[in-house]
């Protein structure tokens, strides 16, 4: 095991596209990390740089002690999980597992328990006789890792090894892979466009976006305290809210003018952000989670504390109804949205046929909240957040 360092890594190609620009990491021995973003972010680059698969431009990378910038990827004692499993089909789990070991030509003993080892961890033990036509995607995965782990590498370089997999699957593969991370302690980098599976098994996550790391820092730091618009946004599902509103104060209280209605922050909101003062009569970007959001029947509902609209859509989850409503202010139009929106798969902003910005509330079950119905939603005015309409920063100190 060892740490990864990453110093001023960049990539760029002979036709002057930049890939990866300064990308600074320090991945401890035994952390899980993972580098999540948008599509052509530049993380799968920064993965196979670090494998030796890509030639870097600048920077340095040291793995443990020893700079690798000029060491031949089989040199790096590294190890890489592929979306593709890349099995050998005329092999079974055994010799697929054992491959490695094979070529480096360890006494057969030797290969034999580290082969069988690795499998009871994964659960292939009942399964070493197989061909990978006759196993399922899971266990194909759970093959493609153990010829990994068995090498007992420095570092586990995994990209998007989950991606193939249907949506129970992954679910469960996670929870195996998270699982494995802790019994085997190997320093992993986990390469993803899933924000959910780099929150349920990062450490730490990294974000990036068009090359340039965003922020990285444990899971729900990056949740309650987005740097940017664009980390506030792409963190979570369904993703923050963002509306644009005016920041007033009336007789010492402030308010968030929304046009129609207005939300009253409470001190706490002050002290943790004093630099809201200085936006006094100015526009703001408030973001607002789904789940800071109920129906005011079900809430101890207070004065400034309440939007008002009519639902647009209600979608019933189970444990709880996703409740979408137009407000009166106009959509927040910046690099950062249109990159989330088109991340999301749509051509523009979330708008409402010209009734403002829609938003998504996370209400409780019980709620009694239909389609055309009028929509009185409680507002968590303590957990708002705010950001410069002009930078997209997050608005603290």
């Amino acid at each position: 095991m060892a740490e990864v360092v990453l110093t001023g890594l960049g990539k760029a190609y002979g036709d002057g596209t930049r890939a990866v620009t300064d990308l600074n990491l320090e991945i401890r021995d035994g952390e899980f990390l993972v580098l999540v973003g948008p599509s052509g972010c530049g993380k799968t680059t920064a993965l196979r740089m670090i494998a030796g698969l890509e030639q870097i431009t600048e920077g340095t990378i040291r793995i443990g002690e020893q700079v690798v910038n000029d060491v031949p990827s089989r040199d790096r004692d590294v190890a890489m999980v592929f979306q593709s499993y890349a099995l050998y089909p005329h092999l079974n789990v055994y010799d697929n597992i054992a491959f490695g070991l094979t070529l480096r030509k360890l006494p057969k003993n030797e290969i034999d328990h580290r082969v069988r080892e690795v499998a009871e961890v994964l659960e292939l033990s009942e399964h070493l006789d197989r061909k990978p036509r006759n196993l399922s995607g899971g266990q194909r995965q759970r093959v493609a890792m153990g010829r990994a782990i068995v090498r007992a590498p420095q570092a586990f370089l995994m990209d998007e090894p989950l991606s193939n997999l249907d949506a129970k699957l992954r679910v469960q593969m996670r929870a195996q892979i998270a699982r494995i991370q802790r019994e085997i302690g190997v320093t992993t980098v986990y390469v993803t466009h899933d924000q959910t599976e780099a929150m349920t098994l990062g450490d730490r996550v990294a974000v990036m976006r068009r090359g340039v790391l965003q922020q990285v820092g444990p899971p729900q730091e990056l949740y309650d305290r987005p740097v940017n618009l664009f980390v506030a946004g792409f963190i979570g599902s369904p993703g923050m809210n963002l509306v644009s509103a005016r920041l007033d104060e009336n007789d010492g209280r402030f308010w968030v003018s929304l046009n129609s209605d207005a939300l009253l922050l409470p001190e706490s909101v002050l002290r943790q952000r004093p630099a809201l003062r200085q936006y006094v009569g100015r526009d703001v970007v408030v973001g607002i989670r789904p789940e800071d959001m109920e129906d005011t029947e079900l809430a101890d509902a207070r004065e400034g504390q309440i939007l008002h609209s009519v639902a647009d859509l209600v979608e019933a989850m189970g444990s709880d109804v996703l409740v979408h409503f137009p407000v009166d202010v106009p959509p927040v139009v910046t690099d950062d949205t249109r990159e989330l929106a088109q991340d999301a798969g749509t051509d523009d902003l979330p708008k409402a046929g010209g009734k403002g910005t829609v938003l998504v509330g996370r209400f409780s079950p019980r709620t009694r909240i239909y389609e055309g119905q009028p929509v009185a939603a409680w507002v968590d005015t303590s957990r708002l957040h705010f950001f410069d309409p002009a930078t997209g920063s997050s608005i603290w100190k």
